[in-house]
């Protein structure tokens, strides 16, 4: 189901949404439907998404939290900015229940009236995977929150998180309405967008 509500609304920065400008990008974002969520990001295609997603981050005054590869944390401090962003380090080599204690955060966030988002790329790499990893519709739908779909289009040169959706607990049905939204926009590298299923 879309939510259309958007009763969260946020003070983005002013100077934040005028890089994004001069550097030919549009920030579509009108507010949120709840304060704690998921978004998702596709398609992950490049480095520059990072930079781009960055600073519409700061244009849009969402405090978002996003998990990222542990190795990148291992540099002091490089790891350090990582964790000031709103960076989470996951190992990716090893199963360390991660989805569960989102999950349980969000849970105890929305309990609290706490302010909780998570950002990620479903896809978990830049280089072209045959399948979506399925973490993202496990937190959401344990957490029972709102899931952004946001995009990265750079035909148009938009990047978006503006359209939001409750799980209905069919992962069929849910793929198919996610890929029909998402499906149609452009990676900087379109030759390395995976296709929106899920792991098998």
């Amino acid at each position: 189901m879309v939510l259309t509500e958007r009763p969260v609304q946020l003070r983005g920065s002013a100077v934040a949404r005028a890089l994004l400008r001069l550097a030919g990008w549009r920030l579509q974002f009108s507010g949120l439907p709840a304060r704690q969520g998921v978004i998702i990001v596709y398609p992950h295609t490049s480095n520059w998404d990072f930079v781009v997603g960055l600073v519409a981050k700061w244009a849009s005054g969402v405090p978002v939290t996003f998990w990222s590869k542990d190795s990148l944390f291992r540099l002091p401090l490089f790891g350090r900015w990582m964790r000031w962003v709103g960076g989470v380090a996951v190992d990716r080599g090893a199963r360390h229940g991660i989805v569960g204690q989102m999950a349980l955060a969000l849970q105890q966030a929305r309990r609290d009236d706490g302010f909780l988002w998570l950002a990620l790329s479903p896809e978990g790499t830049r280089r072209h995977t045959p399948c979506w990893r399925s973490g993202f519709y496990h937190v959401t739908a344990a957490a029972g929150v709102p899931l952004a779909l946001g995009y990265f289009d750079y035909a148009a040169r938009v990047v978006s998180v503006d359209h939001f959706i409750t799980l209905s607990g069919d992962a069929a049905q849910d793929m198919a309405e996610i890929a029909a939204y998402l499906g149609s926009h452009t990676g900087r590298r379109p030759e390395q967008a995976g296709p929106i299923r899920l792991t098998p």
